[in-house]
């Protein structure tokens, strides 16, 4: 199997996993605003090994791996690879969710979560609790890596409570996964600090001597296109990742895109709750979807107005009614403006 991770150009511009984001949905309307070339990775949410590997959880859990066709068209389209990425602390689960996965042939790579912050997940020994338990992190790696012919990666941050960056990600590379994904910051910073890159880049120099093949790349912070390139540039890094930022602008993954407009506004929103309703109809809560109105309602006279109307809906119809009302509203203003001079 490639590892894509090598053969793609750098650096690489990846989209972070994301609780309750990155569905299938989320990672459509994301690539239908992005330019070709700009973005080359994607990941699905977090699934649980312990779910996949559990008779009558699986269905629920394998939510988190759909794949639209038309997702999957455009993927293949732009070349972009799409990477399953789980979490859990059995390795044995790990073992079993990696062929299940593999057999699924939907993607492109399979990634451990070994960074998220959770309580809930943290204290079952799961995610950046592995920080703490280095040899179990290796069992876990070992048990995926055998297998799948996928490329497995993993994603982490500089330390739990403390900083130990060159300790941790000494162990990480001790199995050689093919890529690590380094969010810099430890557990106990969560998202709260500036993201220190600085410690990214030790990673890197650590890399070069212990595992040149191993590809890094830094998370944390990045805001456009622009600043991926540049924090790549500066640190070394094969690639930068972007997970928040998304949320200030879809059209991130767009380094040509004119000003976007109000109709541009409109027209993603409309996507992507149509697409939302056809994807998951009842078997989603319709109020997940009001986390991502703020996407696309702000930086224009009157948007918070507009929030609050779609806040305030309670369902499908009435948002893409609430939309309609607002594409009128504003080319009537559009046609008094164009009229008045």
């Amino acid at each position: 199997m490639d590892n894509f991770w090598q053969s793609l150009p750098k650096p690489l511009l990846v989209l972070a996993p994301m609780e309750d984001v990155t569905d299938t949905v989320f990672r459509e309307v994301v690539l239908s605003a992005s330019a070709p070339g700009a973005l080359n990775v994607m990941f699905t949410e977090f699934t649980s090994t312990d779910g996949l590997c559990h008779e009558k959880g699986r269905e629920k859990v394998s939510q988190r791996l759909k794949v639209n066709k038309s997702e999957l068209d455009r993927l293949k389209a732009g070349n972009i690879k799409l990477v399953a990425q789980i979490w859990g602390d059995n390795p044995e689960n790990f073992r079993k969710s990696a062929q299940l996965i593999t057999e699924m042939q939907l993607f492109d790579g399979i990634d451990i979560n070994m960074g998220c912050p959770v309580n809930k997940v943290v204290k079952h020994k799961s995610c950046s609790a592995l920080i703490n338990y280095p040899d179990l992190a290796k069992e876990i790696i070992y048990a995926t890596a055998e297998s799948t012919d996928l490329p497995v990666s993993v994603k982490t941050r500089i330390g739990f409570n403390q900083i130990i960056t060159e300790e941790w990600i000494g162990h990480v590379l001790e199995t050689k996964p093919k890529a690590i994904t380094i969010h810099a910051r430890t557990r106990k910073m969560m998202s709260e600090g500036p993201a220190l890159w600085d410690e990214i880049g030790k990673a890197v120099e650590l890399r070069n001597q212990l595992n040149p093949g191993t590809v890094i790349i830094g998370n944390g912070d990045v805001s456009s296109y622009g600043d991926a390139l540049e924090k790549a540039e500066k640190y070394g890094v094969d690639g930068a990742m972007v997970g928040t930022g998304i949320f200030r602008n879809p059209w991130l993954f767009n380094q040509i895109a004119p000003e976007i407009t109000i109709a541009d506004r409109i027209e993603l929103m409309r996507f992507h709750i149509s697409l939302y309703r056809d994807t998951w109809g009842g078997s989603k809560d319709y109020n997940v979807l009001k986390r991502f109105f703020k996407i696309y309602l702000n930086g224009f006279a009157g948007a918070a107005h507009w929030r609050d109307q779609f806040m305030r809906a309670l369902n499908f119809d009435e948002s893409l009614e609430l939309l309609c009302n607002m594409q009128n509203e504003f080319r009537m203003k559009e046609y008094i403006t164009a009229d008045r001079y």
